[in-house]
Protein backbone atom coordinates (compact mmCIF):
# COMPACT_ATOMS: atom_id res chain seq x y z
CA UNK A 1 0.00 0.00 0.00
CA UNK A 2 1.96 3.37 -1.20
CA UNK A 3 0.73 6.87 0.83
CA UNK A 4 0.95 9.82 -1.16
CA UNK A 5 -0.22 13.17 -0.22
CA UNK A 6 -1.20 15.45 -2.90
CA UNK A 7 0.40 19.14 -2.11
CA UNK A 8 -2.00 21.42 -4.02
CA UNK A 9 -5.01 19.31 -2.34
CA UNK A 10 -6.91 21.58 0.11
CA UNK A 11 -7.47 18.56 2.36
CA UNK A 12 -5.17 18.28 5.13
CA UNK A 13 -2.46 15.79 4.81
CA UNK A 14 -3.85 14.07 7.93
CA UNK A 15 -6.78 13.48 6.39
CA UNK A 16 -5.07 12.41 3.27
CA UNK A 17 -3.28 9.41 4.90
CA UNK A 18 -6.39 8.28 6.89
CA UNK A 19 -8.15 8.51 3.82
CA UNK A 20 -6.14 6.74 1.76
CA UNK A 21 -5.21 3.47 4.22
CA UNK A 22 -9.16 3.30 5.04
CA UNK A 23 -10.06 3.12 1.43
CA UNK A 24 -7.25 0.22 1.56
CA UNK A 25 -8.89 -1.65 4.43
CA UNK A 26 -11.92 -1.08 2.41
CA UNK A 27 -11.33 -2.17 -0.50
CA UNK A 28 -8.97 -5.38 0.43
CA UNK A 29 -5.98 -3.44 -1.06
CA UNK A 30 -4.57 -3.56 2.63
CA UNK A 31 -6.03 -6.95 3.94
CA UNK A 32 -6.39 -7.43 7.81
CA UNK A 33 -3.19 -8.11 9.07
CA UNK A 34 -1.40 -5.57 6.67
CA UNK A 35 1.29 -4.02 8.70
CA UNK A 36 1.14 -0.12 8.14
CA UNK A 37 4.61 1.99 8.40
CA UNK A 38 5.78 3.48 11.72
CA UNK A 39 4.34 7.03 12.26
CA UNK A 40 7.95 7.96 12.02
CA UNK A 41 8.93 6.33 9.22
CA UNK A 42 5.77 7.76 7.03
CA UNK A 43 6.39 10.92 8.75
CA UNK A 44 9.77 11.00 7.21
CA UNK A 45 8.91 9.42 3.81
CA UNK A 46 5.93 12.04 3.08
CA UNK A 47 8.45 15.38 4.63
CA UNK A 48 5.61 15.59 7.28
CA UNK A 49 5.68 16.11 11.26
CA UNK A 50 5.05 13.20 13.04
CA UNK A 51 2.41 14.57 15.12
CA UNK A 52 0.69 15.02 11.28
CA UNK A 53 0.90 11.26 10.92
CA UNK A 54 -0.22 10.14 14.39
CA UNK A 55 -3.09 12.06 14.18
CA UNK A 56 -3.95 9.88 11.14
CA UNK A 57 -3.10 6.85 12.62
CA UNK A 58 -5.34 7.61 15.94
CA UNK A 59 -8.07 8.67 13.99
CA UNK A 60 -7.93 5.10 12.21
CA UNK A 61 -7.73 3.32 14.92
CA UNK A 62 -10.72 4.85 16.84
CA UNK A 63 -12.58 4.38 13.85
CA UNK A 64 -11.57 0.74 14.11
CA UNK A 65 -9.53 0.00 10.82
CA UNK A 66 -6.59 -0.34 12.22
CA UNK A 67 -4.96 -1.24 15.55
CA UNK A 68 -2.11 -0.71 17.44
CA UNK A 69 -0.05 -3.79 18.79
CA UNK A 70 2.99 -2.15 20.90
CA UNK A 71 6.10 -3.30 19.43
CA UNK A 72 4.79 -5.33 16.96
CA UNK A 73 3.29 -1.90 15.35
CA UNK A 74 -0.08 -0.81 13.90
CA UNK A 75 -2.05 -3.08 11.38
CA UNK A 76 -5.29 -3.36 9.77
CA UNK A 77 -7.63 -4.14 12.14
CA UNK A 78 -10.21 -7.31 12.05
CA UNK A 79 -13.04 -4.72 12.64
CA UNK A 80 -11.63 -2.70 9.45
CA UNK A 81 -15.29 -3.41 8.53
CA UNK A 82 -17.06 -1.74 11.36
CA UNK A 83 -16.76 1.59 9.62
CA UNK A 84 -18.69 -0.01 6.36
CA UNK A 85 -21.12 -1.86 8.66
CA UNK A 86 -21.67 1.68 10.49
CA UNK A 87 -22.28 3.31 7.50
CA UNK A 88 -24.68 0.67 6.15
CA UNK A 89 -26.70 0.84 9.06
CA UNK A 90 -26.85 4.62 9.00
CA UNK A 91 -27.80 4.41 5.17
CA UNK A 92 -30.30 1.93 5.88
CA UNK A 93 -32.17 4.17 8.76
CA UNK A 94 -32.14 7.22 6.01
CA UNK A 95 -33.80 5.29 3.42
CA UNK A 96 -36.46 4.03 6.06
CA UNK A 97 -36.79 7.40 7.09
CA UNK A 98 -37.09 8.51 4.08
CA UNK A 99 -39.58 6.05 2.77
CA UNK A 100 -41.93 6.74 6.08
CA UNK A 101 -41.57 10.90 5.33
CA UNK A 102 -43.19 10.43 1.95
CA UNK A 103 -39.96 11.09 -0.34
CA UNK A 104 -39.71 9.37 -3.67
CA UNK A 105 -37.18 7.23 -4.40
CA UNK A 106 -35.42 9.62 -6.31
CA UNK A 107 -35.93 12.28 -4.25
CA UNK A 108 -33.98 10.61 -1.50
CA UNK A 109 -31.53 9.53 -4.00
CA UNK A 110 -30.48 13.10 -4.53
CA UNK A 111 -30.43 14.36 -1.16
CA UNK A 112 -27.80 11.45 -1.03
CA UNK A 113 -25.71 12.26 -4.12
CA UNK A 114 -26.21 16.42 -3.13
CA UNK A 115 -24.58 15.35 0.67
CA UNK A 116 -21.82 13.24 -0.92
CA UNK A 117 -20.59 15.71 -3.36
CA UNK A 118 -20.85 18.42 -0.60
CA UNK A 119 -18.48 15.75 2.06
CA UNK A 120 -16.04 15.01 -0.41
CA UNK A 121 -15.81 18.34 -2.97
CA UNK A 122 -16.48 16.40 -5.62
Amino acid sequence: MLIALDPSSHVPPFEQIRAQVAAAAASGEAPVGTKLPTVRKLAEDLGLAVNTVAKAYRELETAGVVETRGRAGTVVAASGDRSLAEIARAAAAFAQRAKALGLQEAQARTLVETALHEAYGA
